[in-house]
């Protein structure tokens, strides 16, 4: 059994005991998230398509742990000008597994 969610701005596929890395959300590590946008849920070949979501479907999930990627660094250079600037970034994620697929 997978399904396929929305959350935070992208689609993720996932099935019971997965782990996978989200966008950042609000919430403590150790605690359970619901995510209601739910897109698809297939048992088999029992499959539900929601237009756009399936009704009374959720997906509950425990936050594993919070944290950030590795940095990403840009670097911009102009020749012959004495002009050069580098900039970093970390990406902040949630890590959650997924316990339950409700349809």
């Amino acid at each position: 059994m997978y399904a396929i969610i929305k959350t935070g701005g992208k689609q993720y596929k996932v099935a019971e005991g997965d782990s996978v890395f989200v966008e950042k959300l609000d919430a403590k590590e150790g605690s359970e998230v619901t995510f209601d946008e739910v897109i698809l849920v297939a048992n088999g070949d029992d499959v539900k398509v929601g237009t756009p979501l399936v009704d009374g479907a959720k997906v509950t999930a425990k936050v594993e742990k919070q944290g950030k990627e590795k940095k990403v660094v840009t670097f911009k250079y102009k020749p012959k000008k004495h002009s050069h600037s580098k900039y970093g970034h970390r990406q902040p994620y949630t890590k959650v597994t997924v316990e339950k697929i409700e349809a």
